[in-house]
């Protein structure tokens, strides 16, 4: 099950999922002192292992972050080689002062935002579905 690489139908069935809670990015040298169960996403980059947290993780493990965040989800089951998803709502957000950050695992892709952000991107993401 390869995942859909159609743009057009990609863009009208993504149908966005906004994940309860707040999340936060933390860096880590070391990850063995974590719960793998507690850990949300992580990629492990040159300079240090990047971590994606429920907030309240991050603060009992006194990890530090920058900004609080909330994660959408789009539910429609997108092709690792689909082309021009990401540049098409990125674009949109972007159009209307929204930073992302996006995730591609592989069924879904996953975005998080500002959490002062996420209903007015929940909108603009549940457009493209008009």
């Amino acid at each position: 099950m390869s995942g859909e690489k159609d743009l057009q139908i990609l863009l009208k069935s993504m149908k966005p999922e906004h994940n309860a809670g707040d999340y936060v990015f933390c860096k880590t040298e070391n990850s063995e002192q974590i719960n793998l169960n507690d850990i949300e996403m992580f990629f492990k980059e040159k300079e240090a292992i990047t971590l994606i947290l429920k907030k309240e993780t991050a603060d009992q493990l006194k990890l530090d972050y920058a900004v609080v965040m909330s994660w959408i989800t789009l539910s429609v089951h997108s092709s690792l080689e689909a082309v021009g998803l990401t540049a098409a709502f990125s674009k949109a957000l972007s159009e209307n002062e929204i930073s992302c950050n996006v995730v591609a695992a592989y069924y879904h892709d996953h975005i998080f935002v500002n959490k002062n952000d996420v209903e007015k991107a929940m909108k603009i993401l549940n457009s493209f579905s008009n």
